[in-house]
């Protein structure tokens, strides 16, 4: 079966950056597409960035200049690198992937960026 694995997670001061990882169990991750969410308590879940499998990205507003989405298909992983992290970001960050198997979900990982 598909899984998808998020790593990387912590508590950060803000300013600061984390690299989130994802490790998907999927022969034919190169054709499909995926995506870096977040869900912060009491907020609905937010798409923050995405690459296609052609490796085209887009990211939030909020997210733009600070964040980056890369993939590397040797390895069926997919990153987030994070910079310069605010308050605001704190939330739990779940990996999405979109493609000819459907669509499938990780369990997420928490990011808090506090003082």
């Amino acid at each position: 079966q598909v899984q998808l694995v998020e790593s990387g997670g912590g508590l950060v001061q803000p300013g600061g950056s984390l690299r989130l990882s994802c490790a998907a169990s999927i022969s034919i991750f190169r054709l499909s597409n995926m995506g870096w969410y977040r869900q912060a308590p009491g907020k609905q879940r937010e798409l923050v960035a995405s690459i296609t499998n052609v490796g085209t990205t887009n990211y939030v507003d909020s997210a733009k200049g600070r964040f980056t989405i890369s993939r590397d298909n040797a390895k069926n992983t997919v990153y987030l690198q994070m910079n310069s992290l605010k308050p605001e970001d704190t939330a739990t960050y779940y990996c999405n992937s979109a493609g000819p198997l459907g669509r499938h979900w990780g369990q997420g990982t928490q990011v808090t960026v506090s003082s």
